[in-house]
């Protein structure tokens, strides 16, 4: 499409579409076909995007504001948010599959800025979209009717010329989804947010800062988060440490006995329970990649911190095992007495077959103090998990199927940068639907719990050095566009949705859905209506297909009303 062409384009140009639709800023975006109607459930957030092309300018200037505005009979809001366009260094891999919506670097859509007062400033020459999303109130009741959307153009600030108008079919269903049935948890990355909004760690800001990004995680559909107890040893280079992110304060006399202050633990477990997360992972007892050292631990000793483990203690050193002997007691008793939800313990990130002997070595030095507990870790290797080292396996998407077979029960599945493959995805350069299919491929499959590595890592690969998301969006190089992070860090401690989140929120009301249906008709009506087809590797490349799904299983759940 030319955009260039004054003659072509004296007109503003609009089209209303779906959720699934990634709007580029040099392309006409793809209609939402209004035959399929939006869906939304008691208290549940239903979108659609506003594209927009303005008329060729010669100027800025010569360039009005436009306002969106939207309305409905049905019970709920609206809120909307102006879609976004940041710089992506590294889209895909070279042997990437064809399934890509983009490839090469450039600009691309994907935070969504709150738009309070749907004013809009256009980029000239560039397809732009406001994010529209109608929350249903939680006592809506059945209603059929259309959301009307209008543009007018601003004039002396204030709404003028009416310049487009649409309607949408919105169908609300009188019945709240159930809660999400698996364990959603995403890695909570503290150290990031503490250097972008420069606050000292655990002060005030950084709690508020915390808070408001906990939020965010459970808006979209996460029940659990990565706690750090101590510096979780994650994507750090070996020799080097990151940010002390630290809850439990640690002192230690001389005398061989630690004492241990729980109170931030307790502030964050209060976040967590105010904001209906369920569920907790405790920082890895182990460095990544083999398991073959200990995290950094920070201690007081004569009112000074001194590093007291780290990459230059095996995970076998007798004093490791001595401290532990003193903190897990004493962290697990005081978890079960402020902490109603689930408790994960990891030992290492994704071992692999070769590193059996240290990944044992080390989970042997813990295993009487975690008895009782649930142990899991990210590993793909099926031989890994025959060996018995792994109780509670996470399997990589393009990895799982010899697991399916051998019907591994509780199973969990997670997917990251080297998930790039013929799996689903949230890449910056992915198709949306690549997104979306995850929550009907994790019901299909019976899923346990899903796992994702990066809700808000704002380093680069290995904590080298902390980046601007917003200027940086593959981690310095070392990842895809988007995989280290959902949601951006915005002004004034708010975070910002990105349009991935909220299509991953999408994925979650499918699985919610489809719990639901199958709650109220049999696991056999909703397979046929879900496509039994689906596989973790094999998916329906049109995003109508997910519209359609989405509204036949509420008909069909209306219908048991």
């Amino acid at each position: 499409m030319t955009v260039n062409n004054h003659s072509s384009r004296p007109d503003w140009t609009f089209a209303v579409c779906d959720s699934l639709e990634t709007v580029l800023a040099d392309r006409a975006p793809r209609h939402i076909d209004a035959a399929i109607p939006l869906v939304g459930y008691r208290g549940q957030s239903v979108s659609l995007q506003l594209a927009f092309l303005p008329p060729a300018v010669a100027s800025t200037a010569q360039l009005s504001d436009i306002l969106v505005s939207a309305r409905t009979t049905a019970a709920g809001s609206f809120r909307f948010g102006k879609v976004e366009l940041v710089p992506c260094s590294l889209l895909a891999w070279d042997d990437h599959d064809d399934d890509y919506l983009v490839d090469k670097p450039g600009l691309y859509p994907d935070p969504v800025r709150p738009l309070p007062d749907g004013l809009v400033t256009a980029l000239p020459a560039s397809w732009g979209a406001v994010w529209v999303e109608f929350v249903v109130d939680r006592d809506a009741a059945l209603s059929s009717g259309p959301i009307e959307l209008q543009v007018h153009r601003v004039e002396d600030g204030s709404p003028g010329e009416l310049l487009f108008e649409a309607e949408v079919p919105l169908q609300v269903v009188p019945h709240q989804l159930p809660e999400l049935s698996l364990t959603n948890t995403h890695w909570f990355h503290c150290d990031g947010l503490a250097r972008l909004y420069d606050v000292d760690v655990f002060s005030d800001g950084h709690w508020a800062v915390i808070e408001a990004q906990l939020e965010a995680a459970v808006a979209v559909g996460i029940n659990s988060v990565l706690t750090p107890c101590w510096t979780p040893p994650l994507d750090t280079a070996v020799g080097t440490n990151r940010l002390m992110t630290q809850l439990i304060g640690i002192s230690d006399s001389g005398d061989g006995n630690y004492r241990f202050d729980f109170g931030d633990l307790g502030r964050w477990l209060a976040l967590c329970s105010r904001h209906g997360l369920r569920a907790i992972e405790i920082s890895h007892l182990f460095t990544q990649w083999g398991a073959e050292a200990t995290p950094a631990i920070w201690i007081e000793r004569h009112g000074q911190l001194e590093r007291r483990f780290g990459w230059d203690v095996a995970a076998t050193d007798p004093s490791y095992r001595a401290f532990l002997e003193q903190l897990i007691p004493a962290l697990r008793a005081f978890l079960e007495e402020n902490w109603s939800g689930r408790v994960i313990f990891h030992i290492s990130d994704e071992p692999e077959a070769r590193q059996l002997t240290a990944y044992r070595a080390a989970r042997g030095v813990v295993a009487d103090l975690l008895e009782g507990a649930i142990v899991a870790d990210a590993m793909s290797d099926f031989e890994l998990y025959s060996a018995g080292a792994v109780p509670l396996p996470i399997v990589a998407t393009n990895a799982a199927q010899p697991f399916l077979d051998a019907g591994v029960e509780p199973l969990w599945l997670y997917y990251c940068v080297a998930q790039n493959r013929d799996v689903a995805n949230r890449f910056i350069g992915m198709p949306a639907y690549r997104n979306r299919v995850l929550g009907t491929q994790l019901w299909l499959a019976g899923a346990a719990g899903f796992l994702h590595w990066g809700f808000n890592f704002y380093n680069t690969q290995f904590s080298t050095r902390t980046v601007d998301p917003f200027t940086d969006t593959c981690a310095g190089g070392g990842f895809l566009a988007g995989d280290a992070f959902l949601v951006y860090p915005g002004p004034d401690g708010t975070p910002w949705q990105s349009t991935r989140s909220l299509v991953f929120r999408e994925a979650m009301d499918d699985h919610r859905a489809l719990q639901l249906l199958e709650l109220r008709c049999g696991r056999d009506t909703a397979l046929e209506i879900a496509d039994p087809t689906i596989t973790l590797t094999s998916y329906p490349r049109e995003p109508d297909h997910y519209r359609r799904v989405w509204a036949e299983v509420a008909k069909a759940i209306i219908a048991t009303l």
